[in-house]
């Protein structure tokens, strides 16, 4: 039904209409191609968050289960993410007061 394999682009960048952009990938690359609208993605993870947000209504159970699971990796490194922005604006707020409060 979709073909989640790597291929080489062969083009380096798609014509844009009004509603899409072109997207410009280098001739090296291989890239992961949406089946239902042509996008290209540098990652599987990527492809599978697209086709999860941008096409739900005609996936299959496979593409179903690696955009859950592509969803819930991604909600990990954003919690990640958001737990060492906290620890560096704590880190950074308790330094600018210590300075305030030396000098």
């Amino acid at each position: 039904m979709t073909d989640t394999a790597t291929q080489p682009v062969a083009d380096t960048a798609a014509t844009s209409t009004d509603d899409e952009p072109a997207y410009d990938v280098p001739a090296d690359a291989t890239a992961h191609t949406c089946s239902y609208c042509g996008r290209p993605f540098a990652r599987e993870s990527w492809l599978a968050l697209h086709r999860g947000l941008a096409h739900p209504n005609e996936l299959g159970d496979e593409e179903i289960e690696a955009f859950r699971a592509a969803h819930s990796e991604e909600e990990e490194s954003l919690s990640t993410f958001r737990l060492q922005a906290l620890g560096a604006l704590v880190l950074l707020y308790f330094g600018f007061l210590m300075v305030y409060a030396l000098v």
